[in-house]
């Protein structure tokens, strides 16, 4: 790789100046030399943070060259650097780029180096959506942390400042920046498809806490946070990616439940900010996203909030913000607005050309580009990037997935995992009484690099403790022939434990957890994603929330139902019974626990 001269004479001798220092705004003169040199065509580059398929810059399978000509019209990370001058890079799994930690550091050398060889070569910014739980693009061996509302079940700041602080040092490793995280939606719907155990919970004050509590963490390690997304999509039953949302809160509700967490995390320093594709009318009445719009962006992210850090567009493929305009006008209207880095457009050719158009016909200004690259360069500098852009294998080795950090998770998740029910004092099993246990249920795909499947990793995990576990797969909506033959293997079993995944009042989830308790068998349940599974299964006895499927909640889980652990989660979101959704079954704060 280019050696630390090399990269330092590409960026015209700024470099050493600005790595010098956490604050960039006190570089301001020299950004704005480097700005004044770009053309208009690499300044139009710079608002754009592209996908691109691929394990490696240079050298990507032949699947993932056709994928990259197909969509973008280059073959590789370097050709589309070189022919846009993109100022970003976002990596996905799906698109092959975070196959092992080498291999994703090799790739994130292979892009800084393509885009500091050319003429005016400034480093890349490189994000993902790393928020743990159900929704990280980098799996195993990295270590892997409970989820926002499984955190805000723990309810501790400290634990959420280490998921930052942890999750951001192996993220630095990989050569990833920016992190898409934390989500400080409010999650006030219980029918939120988009949102739900992505959000730290319900209680504004106490999301608000563990917001910046991560977010601190996040930064502490170089690492730009992003709070999203805003103005606040918590409140909402259209999932924005497929449709376009409509947020009907008043201009006082959204004050007092949408606004503080993002209030929380300005304050707490946070580098970039997310917007969402939907529409609050309270908020800006012209049927206008709040991507694209000005009075949202501007008028109360920038002047009432007095926000000036980094403001990046969701992206730019949902059919969200996609449902009024052309993907020719929606980069332009976004940058109208006050958006800095335009997110994954689904034809990058059109939106940069649209950009570049709109420049050159002077529906925008060099000027107000010059405002966005600016705030992108700003970034670039804080995080170190203009000093020393690469890493190294060394560095993975010691960072990413270490013994330390993983049991840091396991700890992290043992705090989060909630007991919602308990009649009869049925938990925690005993491996003495009950040695055969039966775990069936719902085994959705496995979330963020996990092992998988749910009924296998719990089965795997009580085991260890010492019962003789077996798994059963029954899946999400199972047939009588499923239902028949899991309450033909819990005869040989002495109890069972189900998992359960989004049950709805016609869920043929409810027939096998009715008769597995027709059985006789102790029957413990585990709601592997929303805690408001309880409501619709009011007769199992023993119900214990994880709020997600990955390895490190199941495991926990598995821990407190053999007793290894005391729970102590308590519920972030209130539960609404299921035949009267006005009444409450379970509040926020609810959760039991075990005699000491």
């Amino acid at each position: 790789m280019p050696s630390r001269r090399t990269v330092l004479a590409a960026t015209a001798g700024v470099a050493a100046t600005l790595a010098l220092s956490g604050t960039a705004h006190a570089h301001d003169k020299k950004l704005r030399s480097l700005i004044s040199r770009m053309t208009l065509e690499e300044k139009v580059g710079q608002l754009f943070v592209m996908r691109v398929y691929g394990h490696s810059a240079t050298a990507p399978d032949q699947a993932d060259i056709d994928a990259n000509l197909k969509e973008i019209g280059v073959r590789t990370a370097a050709e589309l650097i070189d022919r846009y001058r993109v100022g970003g890079i976002i990596y996905f799994a799906w698109a092959h780029n975070t196959r092992d930690p080498h291999q994703i550091a090799d790739l994130s050398n292979g892009i800084q180096k393509a885009s500091l060889g050319l003429p005016r070569g400034l480093p890349v910014l490189i994000s993902t959506d790393q928020e743990h739980g159900i929704v990280a693009r980098v799996g195993k061996p990295a270590t892997l942390f409970p989820g926002a509302m499984a955190i805000g079940a723990g309810g501790s700041r400290t634990d959420a400042r280490t998921l930052g602080r942890i999750a951001g040092r192996e993220l630095r490793a990989l050569g990833i920046r920016q992190d898409y995280a934390p989500v400080a939606d409010v999650n006030v719907n219980p029918a939120n498809p988009v949102i739900g155990v992505r959000s730290f919970g319900a209680d504004p004050a106490a999301v608000s806490r563990l917001v910046a509590a991560e977010v601190a963490g996040f930064q502490g390690s170089s690492v730009a946070a992003t709070a999203k997304h805003f103005p606040g999509h918590g409140d909402t039953a259209v999932d924005s990616h497929y449709g376009f949302p409509v947020i009907t809160h008043t201009r006082a509700q959204w004050d007092e439940l949408d606004a503080p967490p993002f209030r929380a995390a300005i304050e707490a320093g946070i580098d970039s900010i997310m917007t969402a594709h939907l529409m609050v009318p309270a908020l800006d009445d012209s049927g206008d996203p709040a991507t694209l719009s000005r009075p949202i962006l501007t008028g109360i992210l920038r002047e009432e909030l007095g926000y000036d850090g980094v403001v990046v567009t969701d992206s730019l493929g949902m059919e969200g913000v996609r449902t009024k305009y052309g993907d020719d006008r929606v980069p332009v209207l976004a940058l109208k607005a006050g958006v800095d880095q335009l997110l994954n457009p689904p034809n990058l050719d059109v939106a940069w050309n649209a950009v570049l158009t709109a420049v050159r016909d002077g529906e925008l200004t060099e000027e107000r580009l010059d405002e966005s690259i600016l705030r992108v360069l700003r970034l670039k500098a804080k995080l170190g990037l203009f000093g020393d852009p690469y890493v190294s294998h060394r560095g993975v080795d010691r960072t990413v997935g270490v013994p330390a950090h993983l049991a840091a998770a396991d700890r992290v998740a043992e705090r989060t995992t909630t007991l919602l029910a308990n009649e009869g004092g049925l938990l925690p099993l005993s491996a003495e009484d009950t040695p055969r246990v039966l775990v069936v249920g719902a085994d959705p795909a496995s979330p963020s690099g996990s092992t998988g499947p749910p009924t296998g990793v719990l089965a795997g995990a009580l085991t260890e403790l010492g019962f003789t576990a077996t798994a059963l797969s029954t899946g999400t909506a199972p047939s009588a022939a499923t239902v028949a033959r899991a309450v033909a293997a819990a005869g040989d079993a002495d109890a069972v434990v189900v998992g359960t995944y989004n049950v709805s009042a016609t869920s043929s989830q409810k027939t096998l957890v009715a008769e597995l308790l027709a059985t006789g068998k102790p029957v413990v349940a585990v709601a592997v994603r929303n805690p408001y599974d309880v409501a619709q299964l009011p007769a199992v006895r023993a119900y214990v929330a994880s709020y997600s499927w990955t390895d490190v909640e199941l495991r926990a889980a598995a821990r407190v139902i053999a007793g290894a652990v005391r729970p102590s989660g308590r519920l972030p979101v209130p539960v609404q019974r299921a035949d009267d959704p006005a009444r409450v079954l379970y509040p926020v704060g609810h959760g039991l626990t075990y005699p000491a």
